[in-house]
This record gives C-alpha cells, structure tokens and sequence, in this order.
C-alpha cells in the first residue's frame, strides 16, 4: 500500500507517494533518477550505497523510504554546490583517487560523512572510517590522501 513519505531530498522538500518498504536505495535510482548512488551488495557491506542522512552516511540499501521520513538526504549529486565540487569531490579528481568509479560516489559520501564528524582525522582514523567502503581497484591509498586534502581545505586539518 502506497503512502505518501515526506523527506529533504538533496536540500529541496520532497513528498512522493509509494511504498514505505521500498529500500532508499532503488527510489533514489528509480524513481528520482539519482543513479550514482551505486547497488553493489545489497546487504549494506559494500558501502557503494552510501548517502548522508541528517549528515550521518548511511547504506541506503539498508535503508527504507519510510526511514527518512522528515530527514535531509543527500546523494553524491547534491554535495556539490552552486555550480563548484564539493572539497572532497575535488580532491578526490585533484589525487586520482579512483579507477573504475563505481565505489567513488559511495566512497566520497563516506569519505563527507567521516569528515562532518572528525574535522581533522589522523591517517589512521581515515583508514579505520573508510575501510567498509570496498574498492577492488587499489585506490586506497590515493583515497586516503585525498581525504587528508579535503579536510585541509574544510579548514579542519589546518
């Protein structure tokens, strides 16, 4: 049975009537278009689901539309801003910090969601924040530089 569901999407209100079971992930993809939030595993191990909701990342797979109810979320198509990448997309091209792409956008969503939290983590602290988002391409350590220069550039790495 549909309902009508209310949330933030991407910083805009949005109300759309379907059924609350229906995990985030496949709303965002199928019915809102937003196809870089990624389907790898399903089961929320592979973290190329991840989007912020209420700035905290979260596997959407895991995730129902009735979970979100009257919370701000953000896919990696809404992070950037007035027409310039956010810190950690632009430091994620300036350091190459990807391969095939297809963990990045949950990778960066990560990578946000860590840095919202611990301004100016330690390399340790990003291992530890980003090692449940799997890339098989070995971009980890470019991955790792690159949330250092994002932090640095939200000025909590100074």
């Amino acid at each position: 049975m549909e309902e009508n569901i209310s949330f933030y999407l991407n910083g805009k209100k949005t109300d759309v009537l379907i059924d609350p079971g229906q995990t985030l992930l496949w709303v965002l993809r199928n019915h809102f278009g937003l196809t870089g939030t990624k389907f790898g595993c399903g089961m929320g191990f592979c973290g190329s689901c991840t989007v912020l909701v209420d700035n905290e990342a979260e596997r959407s797979c895991t995730l129902t539309i009735a979970d979100v109810v009257d919370k701000h979320v953000v896919t990696i198509e809404g992070l950037a801003g007035e027409g310039k990448l956010h810190p950690v997309q632009k430091a994620f091209v300036e350091h190459d910090a990807l391969q095939c792409g297809y963990c990045t956008p949950g990778m960066i969503m990560n990578a946000t969601g860590l840095l919202l939290k611990n301004p100016a983590p330690t390399t340790e602290q990003i291992r530890l924040g980003m090692e449940n988002n799997l890339c098989r391409c070995g971009a980890h350590v470019r991955i790792i530089e690159a949330v250092h220069t994002a932090a640095k550039e939200m000025e909590g790495g100074k």
